[in-house]
């Protein structure tokens, strides 16, 4: 009994883990292919519309209050802002509940997130040392979960789950070190007043999850509220979804036993009714008790993250990529420029070694455990991965870069090196997951 217990509280944790990498593997393959329509349409005879589809301005609201911003800019601090509340809802999740609830489990993925933070800060900054473009020190900080669990997934079964989870939660720190990086040092000159809107605003989102409130359309309300203060204040907008995320309610109402006891007595009272094509009305009424049972079973941040996850893997973050991934190459560019070197070597070099030299340190310190079935030439082969930036690296390099030629080159190096990245963490750990599956056969 205590075995079955203990089963289906491993299957609560890890089902919705599972869930989360098999979108994530699927929008990394939309996202790969928006990324290459955004690269052909740039550098086509069509290369104008591509810009100036981007550019074109749109208008929300009345003549006395409005917002008005370029296409891109909505994708950037509209769109993304909902991407930036999955991130937060995964974030608080992961924090509750998941990988990073406990001191022990979470230490590894802070480590391996400060070691693939820190290490590629620090190359890009040397490169970049003196010059204006120092500013674009935290692009290269950045992990795309969404690629890296793309080509995890074209490993197979080389790839365990454990693999994937490590992954998962790593990239998830490092999510929540680049919202820290955002708020704090791509920040534009701040508007108090409409700061000191958004902190009523949070205060009041803050009381309604204490009142354990679970009507969502108020939270909805608010958290638009909320966007608009942030937009206004000159703290970046997207900052509004992950605070609106950490105050949506985490838990459920009643918990699986009760769940599962209330609605057999239920259903028991269901099928001694009269049974007949159409139901009649104590079984519509039963129906409806067992539907609100189900919604209080579940936790409304379970609800969103669900419901939500589809759309940010399928549209929002495709679509970014598509608006963002264009660069128009030519011969004009170059390698050795120190912004694209700065990135190219702290996505592809800082993230293996910053990565792999912090867990190692971790573990052999006893602050951390590996994680079990997972060996360290795979834990060097993640790291790699790692390395591909894209996503949120392109956001970044957007917030540091107002100059063009700045961001062409940044974009140039975002790419480049999350190709390099790619390709050398699949072979690495293609190459050793089956050297070690022929030793362990021998």
């Amino acid at each position: 009994m205590a075995k079955t217990k203990s089963r289906k509280v491993v299957d609560r944790i890890i089902s919705p883990i599972q869930q989360f990498i098999q979108q994530e593997t699927s929008g990394g393959i939309v996202l790969l292919a928006c990324m290459l329509i955004a690269l052909i349409w740039a550098n086509s005879s069509f290369a104008n519309s591509y810009y100036n589809l981007w550019n074109t301005k749109f208008t929300v609201g009345i003549e006395a209050f409005n917002i008005s911003k370029s296409l891109l800019l909505w994708i950037n601090d509209g769109l993304m802002a909902i991407f930036f509340f999955v991130v937060g809802l995964e974030i608080k999740r992961e924090l509750l509940m998941g990988e990073l609830r406990t001191p022990k489990k979470a230490s590894i993925a802070i480590a391996a997130a400060l070691g693939g933070m820190v290490l590629p800060a620090l190359i890009y900054t040397v490169f970049n040392l003196g010059q204006t473009s120092i500013r674009g020190w935290g692009i290269p900080m950045a992990t795309d979960i969404a690629f890296a669990l793309g080509v995890l997934a074209l490993l197979g079964r080389q790839a365990p789950l454990a693999l994937k989870i490590f992954l998962t939660a790593l990239a998830i720190v490092d999510d929540l070190g680049a919202v820290l990086v955002i708020a704090i040092f791509y920040t534009s000159e701040i508007m108090w007043v409409w700061l000191g809107l958004a902190a009523i605003v949070f205060i009041i989102l803050l009381a309604l999850n204490k009142l354990d409130i679970r009507f969502l359309p108020i939270y909805h309300l608010l958290g638009i509220i909320l966007w608009v203060a942030f937009l206004k204040s000159g703290v970046h907008a997207t900052i509004a979804g992950v605070l609106l995320a950490f105050t949506i309610p985490a838990y459920s109402r009643i918990n699986e036993e009760e769940f599962v006891n209330r609605s057999q007595d239920l259903l028991n009272r269901f099928l001694k009714r009269d049974q007949g094509k159409n139901l009649n009305l104590a079984q519509q009424s039963i129906v409806e008790v067992i539907e609100k049972q189900a919604e209080q079973a579940q936790a409304p941040l379970q609800r969103l993250e669900h419901s939500l996850h589809p759309y940010v893997s399928f549209l929002i973050m495709p679509i970014f990529a598509l608006a963002n991934a264009g660069v128009t190459l030519s011969s004009d560019m170059s390698l050795l420029n120190p912004v694209t070197l700065g990135i190219i070597f702290g996505l592809v070099v800082g993230k293996q070694v910053g990565i792999f030299s912090f867990v190692y340190i971790a573990v052999k310190s006893g602050l951390a455990e590996l994680p079990q079935n997972i060996s360290w030439k795979q834990i060097y082969g993640v790291s790699c991965l790692a390395g591909i930036g894209f996503t949120m690296s392109l956001f970044i390099a957007g917030l540091a870069f107002a100059d063009e030629e700045l961001l062409t080159s940044a974009k140039f190096g975002i790419l480049i090196a999350s190709f390099i990245s790619g390709i050398v963490g699949y072979v690495f750990l293609g190459y050793f997951s089956k050297s070690e599956k022929k030793d362990q056969d021998d």
